[in-house]
């Protein structure tokens, strides 16, 4: 498929030069671990990639290669060729044995998640620092199975990793501030705007806002309020027209202040507060629906439509990225400055 090629900012050569002597690991090369290595790499690091996985080793290479294809195609990179060299792709845990800093990204079951950590622990530094990119499992629970538990935390990715501007580090009880200020320092020249969560929450900062969101919309349809394309369309066209620019905070401080009390006080009474799985989702559960990725979910697919939401997130999320650099905060206070000058 062609898609047009927009020139994409991306971390400015000065700073990967800074980042070509720190290698990093990444253990795990499905979807989202590929998608991390081809973001590790366009920043400038060599990589150090695991595939616990046999099958996953025989198609890694094409896997990520094909992201980096869509970094090029959005003007990201001018070539794929240089990423050859500075990536190194084996089933043996000793690989990992230069590397700085180690993201795993295996199945999230905590059986899998500790033989894994065994493993990277007993090949790496004692100052190596080791990643997860979970998005359910506390960090508390899981830094007790690492060696040196104070340099263990969790780097929360979005897919695609290489194209998003999201990357939540979450701290665990024993996490050394250190290493996390420098994961935080690190995310800024991965070409993110990072959030440095110090306290282990259950869900984290993300998932806990879009979970309480879930539970309503849940709520709404199976009280007849409304219907899934309602709720689709009010974020679509609503939430989605702002959220890019300005975030929560700034759309409130946008429309005003002065009404929230009353509207928070009428409205928060009447919002879900059920604990359990809604019987949509049980049985989207036990109809073994994947959604796009079997053309099986809450909306009904042709066969092969959910391959197409696919490359249309892609192309979504080439042009979003760069409409959300125009309108960084810095970008609108520079805008200001701008206008104080003429004036």
């Amino acid at each position: 498929m062609h898609r047009k090629t927009t020139r994409l900012s991306a971390t400015p050569m000065n700073e990967q030069s800074n980042v070509a002597g720190i290698p990093v690991g990444v253990v795990g090369l499905g979807l989202m671990g590929s998608s991390i290595v081809a973001a590790l790499l366009i920043a400038g690091h060599p990589v150090k990639a695991i595939s616990p996985i046999t099958p996953d080793a025989q198609n890694a290479y094409e896997r990520i290669f094909t992201q980096l294809n869509y970094c090029l195609e959005a003007g990201l990179i001018d070539s794929v060729e240089k990423f050859r060299s500075m990536l190194h792709i084996s089933e043996d845990y000793a690989t990992l044995a230069p590397c700085e800093v180690v993201i795993e990204c295996v199945i999230e079951k905590l059986e899998i998640k500790s033989e894994v950590y065994k493993k990277i622990t007993s090949a790496v530094s004692p100052s190596c620092i080791i990643g997860s990119n979970t998005s359910a499992i506390p960090i508390s629970d899981l830094q007790t199975y690492v060696a040196n538990p104070e340099r263990f935390l969790g780097i929360h990715w979005a897919e695609p990793a290489f194209m998003t501007r999201f990357l939540e580090i979450t701290c665990g009880n024993q996490t050394t501030a250190t290493y996390a200020d420098r994961i935080f320092s690190l995310a800024h020249r991965w070409g993110k705007e990072p959030t440095l969560l110090k306290k282990d929450i259950r869900g984290f900062i993300t998932n806990r806002l879009m979970y309480s969101v879930y539970r309503e919309i849940f709520h709404q349809i199976e009280s007849g309020n409304a219907t899934r394309e309602d709720v689709d369309k009010a974020f679509r066209y609503d939430a989605g027209s702002w959220m890019t620019l300005m975030g929560l905070f700034r759309r409130m401080d946008y429309t005003g202040l002065k009404d929230y009390g009353t509207i928070l006080n009428n409205i928060f009474p009447q919002l879900s507060n059920t604990e359990t799985v809604p019987p949509i989702m049980q049985k989207m559960v036990t109809d073994a629906a994947r959604g796009v990725h079997n053309d099986k979910g809450l909306y009904p697919y042709e066969p092969g439509e959910g391959k197409q939401w696919d490359e249309a997130f892609t192309r979504f999320n080439q042009e979003i990225h760069q409409l959300a650099a125009n309108y960084s905060e810095e970008n609108v206070k520079n805008q200001l400055n701008h206008t104080k000058a003429k004036s």
